[in-house]
């Protein structure tokens, strides 16, 4: 199956947050608040899907409250923090919602992302990902986590499905 049909199949679209929502840099301010930039191309992509009907969902390892911001400014479907083991959260949105894997992108930047990558219909990364995770992606971004890679994958699977 080539990457338009695997992205026409998607209705929900799942990341990770540091380096692929954002570019992987951690700020600490001198209280210890720690802060995170996120990218308005990535955002209006994302705001996009939404409009579209597909749903979006956060699932990250740290615990962040600019997180939750975001999701909240982009309506996201779901959002999960400080979650270490995602495969499970996952596939609990999954009987949520009543998908298949086929139905389901993830983008991940980590060894912590490659049981869902393995398990998804389109498995996506950013160009600066770790080696072990772009090998084993359908896609993977021409830009950076937190550049543009965000906005990219949405670009595909909106393209692929109501761009006909």
């Amino acid at each position: 199956m080539d990457l338009k049909d695997k992205a026409s199949k998607i209705k929900l679209l799942v990341f990770d947050v540091d380096g692929v929502m954002t570019d992987g840099s951690i700020t600490y301010d001198e209280n210890g608040i720690e802060y995170k930039t996120f990218n308005a191309k990535d955002g209006h992509g994302l705001a996009k899907m939404i409009k579209s009907g597909l749903m979006t969902a956060v699932i990250t390892g740290r615990k962040n409250g600019t997180v939750d911001r975001r999701a909240v400014d982009l309506r996201f479907t779901e959002v999960y923090q400080g979650v270490k083991n995602k495969l499970p959260i996952l596939e609990a949105i999954m009987q949520k919602y009543e998908l298949d894997y086929s139905q389901v992108s993830y983008m991940g930047d980590d060894e912590p992302d490659i049981p869902v990558l393995e398990k998804v219909g389109l498995s996506a990364c950013p160009s600066d990902a770790v080696k072990k995770v772009r090998n084993i992606c359908d896609f993977v971004s021409s830009k950076d986590g937190g550049k543009g890679a965000v906005r990219e994958l949405c670009d595909l699977v909106y393209e692929s499905q109501f761009e006909n």
